[in-house]
């Protein structure tokens, strides 16, 4: 019963950057700028933002079916072919040639095998359903500052190499984001650290990125500042998101659970950056209608996070969930 009770809450301090595919997840601040810039500079920032946004849709996308084979088989099955096929991939890209099959048919498969594995069963629960909309608000909203920091300092007027440190600072800020807040958790309750790091994000995204853009484009330290904090406040959605769910569902059904989630959220995830460059686009390539939408995107997170936390223990501001 012990171990038990042990292993029902997944530890919310662990940090996800340390394997293979959150690292390769955290490159796209840096990417898109090189390749919007570089390879791709003949194609709009709405066009680019495809690219990233199926990544991230295929990152997620598999979670699942591989939720269902953790469960019943363990984490070998999932680790050993997953961890080959990172290598592989990389190895293989820089072969890649035109698609024969192309973009639309590949998502329409992705699509199908997507549908016969999810677990709708499960989204009859309430409880589950709630969370898991507040997860997609959090990484919907996520991408946007992370993918579009470093082409926002360029297009603010700074140099290139600075651009890519503006990363730097972001993830200065994401190495406390994802330790300190996962202790807080344990004590206060997941769902309530993720209510106030959601609203958080909101507030400096609004405040400090949007106001600064309108009123001071050209300041460096507001551009770090929001870096830094948005780093700080933002990583909780990564660490202890998934505490979140282990939260509304059964110790035997997590895998299934987090994995049918995250397939959810692919979906967000593969829109998400393709609708922030189509407004850049639309905007005259000036940001503030993209920060915009990555500030609302947060926004809806917190109260998605705050009714979620009442359906599941109630409406009372004290109680620890």
């Amino acid at each position: 019963m012990h171990i038990e009770k042990e292993c029902n809450s997944p530890r919310a301090d662990l940090d996800p950057d340390q394997y293979p595919e959150r690292g390769l997840k955290a490159c796209l601040g840096a990417l898109q700028p090189w390749t919007s810039t570089h390879q791709l500079k003949d194609y709009s920032e709405s066009s680019i933002g495809w690219i990233y946004g199926t990544y991230t849709f295929f990152l997620f996308l598999g979670g699942a079916q591989f939720g269902a084979i953790l469960d019943s088989h363990g984490p070998l099955y999932v680790v050993l072919p997953g961890s080959i096929g990172i290598v592989l991939s990389l190895i293989f890209l820089s072969f890649s040639q035109a698609p024969r099959i192309g973009f639309a048919w590949a998502i329409r498969i992705i699509a199908l095998k997507a549908v016969a594995s999810l677990d709708f069963k499960a989204l009859k629960d309430i409880k589950y359903a709630s969370a898991t909309l507040s997860v997609f608000f959090a990484e919907f909203a996520a991408f946007i500052p992370i993918t579009y920091i470093t082409s926002y300092t360029l297009h603010a007027g700074f140099d290139e190499q600075m651009s890519y440190a503006i990363l730097v600072f972001l993830n200065l800020g994401a190495v406390f984001g994802r330790f300190l807040p996962g202790l807080v958790a344990d004590h206060l309750g997941r769902f309530n650290v993720m209510i106030v790091n959601c609203l958080m994000c909101s507030l400096f995204t609004f405040i400090l990125w949007l106001l600064g853009d309108l009123v001071e484009p050209d300041s460096l330290g507001i551009v770090i500042s929001y870096a830094i904090l948005f780093g700080f406040w933002s990583g909780s959605a990564i660490s202890i998101a998934p505490v979140c769910i282990s939260q509304v569902c059964e110790i035997q059904d997590y895998g299934k659970r987090v994995g049918t989630t995250w397939t959810l959220v692919s979906f967000g995830t593969l829109i998400a950056l393709p609708i922030a460059g189509a407004i850049q686009q639309h905007n005259d390539g000036e940001y503030y209608g993209l920060i915009i939408f990555g500030g609302v995107l947060y926004i809806s997170s917190t109260i998605a996070f705050v009714i979620s936390r009442g359906i599941c223990k109630g409406w009372a501001w004290g109680i620890k969930f």
